[in-house]
């Protein structure tokens, strides 16, 4: 087995032969030589040496050293964020894991040998030095994967009693890799699953969002579930497990909810799209009840609760703010009416205001990955390009107020307002009407109705501009009445 020297950047091996100048034999460690043997480019690249944590940091002025196991951030002059920081770390051994996480004890001025056997899979446990191409393999590693095998090193159960992450991680990699998971290390991760509920949902979250950036997040929610990890990550997908939904649907909804998920990784979509895809129908379960015009099953209100459970559990999984206001705002909007024989522009108008002119395509892709998890072959019906051709007309249209005809300067121009709150009222009133008709869009017709709506009392004026805004919180309460009434939910 060869690895590439042309692979490695010269960063890296200025690192290197620094050590190996100083005496010190270095070693690429871990996923970056895992990497290199899949010939895959390294997203990081890891040192390990026998040089102590104060020899490290005086062979490199510029670095940085900011945790309990002696690992050096060495600072490079690299545009490559990849490469910024190279990160070296000592020999060392750990023992004893009271908290399931990090080591109580850490000892340095151990061999090579002893730094590869606490680490967690035998890919991860592979090192190589730069300065004789020496490749150190002790457990199996270039065989697990040429087999496409995750494999602990020794025990499974050990590992994960020092690290419970380490069984999200199996999940991670093996989504990651499209790798499978030998027998041995799933039948511990089935043994010790409840330990993952020790570890810090930051961690957590850190797993499960590589697992749905991943190539196959299907595979990975599958492997989370049939393990028994999903019960103590994100419970709420198993209530869709054996809900038929009958139809024009070959799958429960829990099978439907991961399908549409892997379409949109296989179309790769962006993270919060793949979250969308994931929550999309996720109460559906809830809000099930038999009957209805030519269905097996109705699901009223289901994108209403959906949006409100999304919420609840990606601020759980403590997801950052901004992913998690789109996702709620596909998931809630995802049912959008979209016949083109039976929808006006006025009304895909709003769709764009409500979900974002930003988003609407967001919204759009998401249907299509929804029409693939249901198992139907063709993915864009005419009916769906025909409306799709209405979004890109409604798009020249005003959709907010930067696109009117007119602007505040001018209306001040015209009537001798002051800036204020009632200008904005003003705009956002002549918004609702373009909303309506974008015909109405014209200098002559804006700047005419800006000055009739200046002479209205600020309560009527105010009830024009919020129109739309008033409307839609009535629809989003009569929803959630008729839900909480009909099926005791939200």
């Amino acid at each position: 087995m060869k690895i590439s020297q042309v692979r490695i950047p010269d960063e890296v091996k200025r690192v290197s032969d620094t050590l190996e100048n100083a005496g010190f034999e270095a070693y690429l460690v871990g996923g970056c030589v895992r990497d290199l043997i899949r010939e895959v480019g390294p997203k990081d690249w890891d040192l390990t040496t026998p040089a102590r944590p104060e020899d490290i940091q005086r062979l490199f002025p510029e670095h940085y050293a900011n945790n309990d196991f002696g690992t050096v951030g060495v600072k490079t002059e690299s545009e490559d964020a990849r490469l910024a920081v190279i990160e070296v770390t000592p020999y060392r051994a750990e023992s004893g894991y009271s908290d399931l996480r990090r080591p109580d004890t850490v000892t340095f001025g151990v061999t090579l040998e002893e730094d590869l056997a606490r680490r967690d899979f035998t890919i991860n446990a592979l090192a190589y030095r730069l300065k004789d191409q020496k490749i150190v393999d002790l457990y199996g590693g270039i065989a697990d994967l040429a087999a496409k095998r995750l494999r602990t090193v020794g025990a499974a159960s050990d590992r994960f009693s020092e690290d419970a992450l380490r069984m999200m991680r199996a999940v991670r990699l093996a989504a990651e890799l499209g790798f499978v998971i030998d027998t041995d290390t799933m039948a511990a991760i089935s043994q010790h699953h409840a330990l993952i509920k020790k570890i810090a949902v930051e961690r957590i979250s850190v797993e499960f969002l590589r697992i749905i950036d991943s190539k196959e997040p299907m595979k990975g929610i599958v492997f989370l579930e049939k393990l028994g990890l999903l019960q103590h990550v994100l419970p709420e997908l198993l209530n869709g497990i054996g809900c038929e939904q009958g139809g024009a649907h070959a799958f429960d909804v829990y099978e439907h909810n991961l399908r549409t998920l892997q379409a949109a990784a296989d179309k790769n979509y962006p993270q919060f799209l793949r979250l969308a895809a994931l929550f999309h129908d996720i109460s559906k379960p809830e809000t099930r009840r038999t009957g209805g015009k030519n269905k097996q099953y109705t699901f009223f209100g289901h994108e209403v609760v959906g949006a409100k459970v999304a919420k609840r559990v990606l601020e759980r999984l403590k997801i950052p703010r901004e992913t998690i206001d789109i996702v709620v705002k596909l998931v809630r909007w995802h049912m959008f009416f979209s016949d083109p024989d039976q929808i006006t522009l006025s009304a895909v108008r709003r769709t764009i205001v409500r979900i974002g002119e930003d988003h609407i395509e967001d919204l759009l892709n998401l249907r299509v990955c929804d029409r693939i998890g249901t198992g139907r072959p063709k993915e864009q019906p005419f009916r769906f390009r025909k409306y799709k051709a209405m979004v890109d007309e409604a798009l020249r249209d005003p959709i907010s107020v930067k696109l009117l005809k007119v602007n505040g300067d001018r209306i001040m121009e015209l009537s001798g307002e002051k800036p204020g709150k009632k200008l904005g009222w003003v705009l956002h009133a002549l918004l609702e009407e373009a909303l309506e008709d974008s015909g109405k869009n014209t200098p002559e017709y804006m700047e005419k109705r800006a000055l009739e709506l200046l002479r209205l009392p600020e309560n009527e004026l105010i009830n024009l501009a919020e129109a739309g805004k008033l409307k839609q919180a009535e629809e989003e309460a009569a929803a959630l009445k008729d839900i909480a009434r009909e099926h005791k939910v939200g």
